[in-house]
């Protein structure tokens, strides 16, 4: 590119691309016209990060126990029902003749006469032999001592029934333990919590 320095007559300065007027000093330039640096390179694309590896995943396996049974048990005599966790109802000792077995007690009879007394099934009843020395049935301690061991009858309840008896009798605690007396409550208190474990445990819930 050419340019034109043009000085004038009153000392003006002009720079031009064409040549100075007549009467004006004229000086001439040749100037190279600035070129673009080439274009730099892009850069490069930092390398892209594996993924991290996935966090090892962790089973955790909650072993309960096996639930629980609960058994309603009916007294014989009285009709009353209750809960037993075993199934083997209250125990009792009762006299055989409760059951229809006939209790009997021979003793020697060592005077003659014509009199007996007999003990069956509960019940007493006079009557009469041929006399003279032997054995008669009477009442003796021994004759009213013969019994047995009776348990009252059980069934198993249903899960659903347990789990619901578990609620009503953990509600029944919380409403008498503000009026229990302070020894009392100590017991509710551990009633209570094992309630709770067994819910937890049988009943998925507390």
């Amino acid at each position: 590119m050419t340019v034109y320095r043009c000085v004038g007559k009153d000392g003006s300065l002009a720079l031009r691309d064409t040549p100075c007027a007549p009467g004006e000093t004229q000086q001439v330039r040749n100037l190279t016209r600035p070129r673009d640096p080439p274009p730099q390179p892009a850069p490069a694309e930092p390398p892209v990060a594996a993924p991290p590896a996935p966090a090892p995943v962790r089973e955790v396996v909650i072993v309960r126990a096996p639930a629980q049974p609960m058994y309603e048990c009916t007294n014989a005599e009285t009709g009353a029902r209750y809960t037993s966790d075993d199934g083997t109802g209250n125990p009792r000792w009762v006299p055989l003749w409760t059951l229809g077995y006939p209790t009997l007690a021979r003793v020697p009879v060592t005077e003659p006469g014509r009199g007996h007394i007999r003990i069956a099934n509960g019940h007493v009843s006079g009557g009469y032999h041929s006399g003279g020395s032997g054995h008669a049935v009477v009442p003796t301690p021994a004759g009213y001592g013969a019994g047995t061991w009776v348990r009252d009858t059980c069934h198993m309840l249903p899960p659903e029934e347990v789990c619901a008896r578990l609620s009503d009798r953990k509600y029944e605690i919380l409403r008498r333990y503000n009026s229990a007396l302070q020894s009392e409550r100590r017991e509710l208190d551990l009633e209570q919590r094992g309630i709770e474990a067994r819910m937890a445990n049988d009943c998925g819930t507390y």
